[in-house]
């Protein structure tokens, strides 16, 4: 099983870098890549749209409010992997007017190598991490 993490300091509190993505339906609010979210399932599931029109549906598997963490699965993708996991999690730097946020997946290949699916999430996750950065400065 391949994995990767990517970690991001945020110029802003863990609480107030919660308070944007910590909602498992928040992704169009901070991430230009993701244009909609809609919940189902009691709010477990959420199916999101990219702006190439991509569907990707997601389960939230873990929430933990006071951690500032969630973790979910991929059900349904185009990504060539299965068995992913992924898992964002904000962090009090050295004091607390900034923030670490990490993301980290976890996936088994279909169809490439370990390497090309492990640097295709790396990327990913470096991007997103950049957006979340750009709400912070913006």
């Amino acid at each position: 099983m391949a994995h990767t993490t990517s970690i991001i300091k945020i110029s802003a509190s863990p609480d107030q870098v919660w308070k944007l993505i910590g909602g498992f339906n928040s992704l169009p609010d901070w991430l230009p890549a993701i244009s909609s979210s809609e919940l189902s399932e009691g709010g477990r599931v959420r199916h999101l749209t990219d702006r190439n029109g991509e569907e990707i549906v997601e389960r939230l598997e873990v929430f933990n409010n006071k951690e500032r963490c969630y973790t979910y699965s991929i059900i349904r993708s185009s990504f060539p992997v299965t068995d992913y996991q992924a898992t964002i999690h904000v962090r009090k730097d050295t004091d607390s007017e900034t923030s670490l946020v990490e993301w980290s997946g976890r996936f088994t290949s279909v169809g490439v190598s370990d390497e090309e699916a492990t640097n295709l999430f790396h990327g990913m996750y470096e991007a997103n991490l950049k957006a979340l950065e750009q709400a912070f400065t913006n």
